[in-house]
């Protein structure tokens, strides 16, 4: 199976009756399976959960248009995986530097939540995007469902790599994980996650890539 689904993917039907509404209602926007932002030589990768209905399904580039981008990408520029400014859409100039960013669930689900089957579904592209990162050294991990299914997909036992915000994972092989609660505005606004608590994750991640 390719890295990136399809432009019309047909895997998810509630998903894809979801797209089709939104297309009806928003020709102007990306309203596809959004692909991932970054090179393939990356040596870090970061998973979150899904396209965000106004962000990058709006966008079509991960994180981009919403909150939790602002975040991201303000984090990543402050630990050197992201250069130029982030301005909140796709033709902003920022790039990625040893970074790529992909979603768990690649389209938009109704109020920001996958089900059960979509998310064991498009498993299959999160795992074809690991394996064509031959550089590939840390994921970063934003989220249970991330963790839990960028576990799965590198073939791990989820018992053995549980979640928690901070929480490093070494495997005997393959790239460490680093997990952290998502950095949504709901995350935000109540407290669960900080800035500072935030961006402890990354520099964790650059102390490992740039020590």
């Amino acid at each position: 199976m390719p890295e990136n689904p399809g432009q019309d993917c047909p895997l998810c039907p509630r998903l894809v009756t979801f797209r089709e509404e939104w297309r009806a209602k928003e020709r102007g926007w990306f309203n596809a399976p959004v692909p991932s932002f970054g090179p393939e030589d990356a040596r870090l990768l970061v998973v979150g959960l899904a396209p965000g209905l106004r962000g990058a399904n709006r966008t079509g580039r991960p994180f981009t248009g919403d909150y939790a981008g602002d975040l991201l990408y303000g984090t990543l520029i402050a630990y050197g995986f992201a250069t130029g400014t982030y301005n909140a859409r796709p033709d902003d100039g920022l790039e990625m530097v040893d970074a790529r960013i992909t979603n768990a669930v690649r389209c938009v689900p109704p109020q920001n939540k996958p089900i059960g089957v979509e998310i064991r579904t498009c498993r299959s592209f999160l795992a074809d995007t690991i394996a064509a990162m031959p550089r590939l050294a840390a994921i970063v991990t934003l989220g249970r469902i991330a963790h839990d299914s960028t576990v799965s997909a590198l073939g791990l036992r989820r018992k053995n790599v549980p979640f928690g915000h901070g929480a490093v994972h070494r495997p005997a092989s393959g790239p460490t994980l680093y997990a952290s609660y998502h950095c949504s505005r709901y995350n935000t606004n109540t407290g669960v996650l900080t800035k500072a608590m935030f961006h402890s994750v990354f520099a964790a991640v650059a102390k490992q890539l740039r020590p």
